[in-house]
């Protein structure tokens, strides 16, 4: 019984979703690393992996573009809504959406699939010719893979309406275990197609793992479609989002052309390095942010605009405080990284190098791509889709000038150089036009964060660089425990030291991760009475 009160307290307030989400994003992120683990081991940085992250292009266009974001920033506030009004209406509207997508989404899947093999040519020039024929029969595998995200999505913001994390968080680890399975078991026996049949597995997994939890709580599947205005409302709310992650989709195809035409191995680089990047921007700030954002809705739809701009100068502080360090880290530290991570089988040390530096540009933006989520998602509690997607638009439109300008000179280094310039306008644009919506949102507390955390944040860099040279004369550095060894030590100490450093100079964000401490704490002795 008094488990079952600490997992409902945990599983039903915004303190206890962000830890539930930070925990499985970190555990999902540990299976996505053991993941491009086994590709670097078995296809290193060359023709058969570009070959695998091409694949993922139409899919991911046609994902990422009407599910992933805009689906679910429409969705969310409007389902709420009508759920806490009348849960017969929401339960109307939630199967009238997901009908309508899985409709719509398998024409379009069926035109990419019949399309595939004059459209593949184009999103990857400098293929040679059997590359093309493996990317078009992995792409047409993987497209079907989107009918099982459609649904998963749709039942994951139903449960992120309801408060209810759990099965959400989860539902990424799966998806990766299936990549895994396919590595492991199907590629060995089928070859290179066994890839794309891990990806579909996986994205089963990723639906069936959310139904018990989304039926639990009173939702279930009916064949309805029906055009209230209330589906309008969300369609409407959608389009300016659909544009904006369009014209995201579209920057990677075209990021994907150049690449293609560069080295051998580049646009494996990309993702490679892009994929480890991305790792402490969804496990702190993507998960921080799903979690506040019914707090979010909650605040606009009661006109509390102190609540909101309480929780978002809290949350923005909290995600700065773990990633700008982070960052600082990553660049000290982005070969031991790289080598760990990666350095297998047949990734060499040509690879580490490219793969390492590109992380090292990367990791230059990181703080801002880890505001963007926070900052998007503010616009969308207002049910304003209109302003970021004009923003991201921008922004990807300088991100494509930057990488032609840059490709010719810096390579695969150009790509990530570009992109880190352009997430961080992004993020700048974002908060100049959130004040637009919000006069207050504490703008002399941050900027008063950010100078500390970054002098803090820079001081234990330049720890641990020191610790960094001292172990190299101390360790065996052409074998995987010494780069670990090396690398974990050093990291340690400069994680360490900025700790220190905070308590030093009083940093306040060490009063928010103790307030966090003290919340979780809360639920768990309030979930004992």
């Amino acid at each position: 019984m008094m488990w079952q009160n600490i997992w409902h307290k945990i599983n039903n307030s915004v303190a206890g979703g962000a830890l539930i989400i930070t925990f499985f994003s970190l555990l999902a992120k540990i299976f996505a690393l053991l993941r491009e683990r086994l590709i670097a081991h078995n296809f290193a940085a060359g023709q058969l992996s570009d070959i695998y992250y091409s694949a993922f292009r139409l899919p991911d266009l046609i994902f990422n573009t009407l599910v992933l974001g805009a689906l679910t920033s429409a969705f969310i506030p409007v389902f709420q809504r009508v759920w806490l009004k009348d849960k017969d209406d929401g339960l109307k509207l939630s199967n009238s959406v997901l009908n309508l997508f899985l409709i719509f989404i398998t024409i379009l899947i069926v035109i990419f699939f019949i399309f595939t093999p004059q459209l593949m040519p184009m999103i990857t020039p400098g293929f040679e010719a059997w590359q093309i024929e493996q990317v078009i029969i992995l792409t047409r595998v993987m497209l079907l893979s989107v009918l099982f995200f459609v649904a998963s999505n749709l039942i994951g913001g139903i449960l992120n309406s309801f408060k209810r994390f759990f099965s959400f968080s989860l539902a990424a680890s799966f998806y990766n275990i299936g990549i895994i399975i396919g590595i492991i078991f199907f590629y060995p026996r089928v070859g290179l197609i066994g890839l794309a049949y891990g990806v579909l597995l996986g994205a089963l997994m990723h639906l069936l793992v959310q139904l018990p939890e989304v039926y639990k709580n009173g939702w279930h599947y009916k064949f309805i479609l029906k055009f209230d205005d209330n589906l309008r409302k969300i369609l409407k709310l959608m389009l300016p989002r659909t544009i904006g992650l369009a014209a995201g989709q579209i920057n990677l195809v075209i990021i994907t052309m150049i690449a293609s035409t560069l080295t051998v191995g580049s646009i494996s680089v990309f993702n490679y390095a892009n994929n480890i990047q991305s790792l402490p921007v969804s496990l702190f700030a993507v998960s921080l942010a799903v979690a506040v954002f019914p707090t979010f809705t909650q605040a606009v739809n009661e006109k509390n605009s102190k609540l909101f701009s309480q929780n978002f100068s809290s949350s923005l502080r909290k995600i700065l405080f773990m990633l700008i360090p982070i960052s600082v880290l990553i660049v000290v530290l982005r070969a031991q990284i790289v080598r760990v991570i990666l350095g297998t089988g047949a990734f060499n040390w040509d690879n580490t190098y490219q793969t390492a530096q590109s992380l090292g540009i990367f990791a230059i933006s990181i703080f801002a791509q880890g505001l963007i989520p926070l900052l998007g998602r503010s616009f969308y509690a207002y049910e304003d889709t209109k302003t970021p997607m004009i923003i991201s638009i921008i922004s990807i439109i300088i991100n494509i000038i930057l990488s032609w300008q840059f490709s010719d000179s810096l390579g695969v280094f150009g790509l990530a150089l570009a992109f880190s310039i352009s997430s961080i306008i992004n993020m700048l644009l974002l908060y100049i036009f959130l004040h637009f919506k919000v006069r207050d949102i504490g703008d002399s507390l941050i900027v008063n964060s950010i100078l500390k955390i970054s002098f803090n944040s820079i001081l234990a860099g330049a720890v641990a660089y020191g610790v960094l040279q001292i172990l190299a004369e101390v360790v065996d550095m052409q074998t995987f425990l010494g780069i670990f060894i090396q690398g974990g030590l050093a990291g340690l100490v400069g994680l360490l030291s900025y700790l220190l450093l905070g308590i030093v100079f009083r940093l306040d964000e060490l009063n928010i991760v103790k307030v966090m401490l003290k919340k979780f704490v809360l639920l768990f002795k309030n979930g004992r009475n």
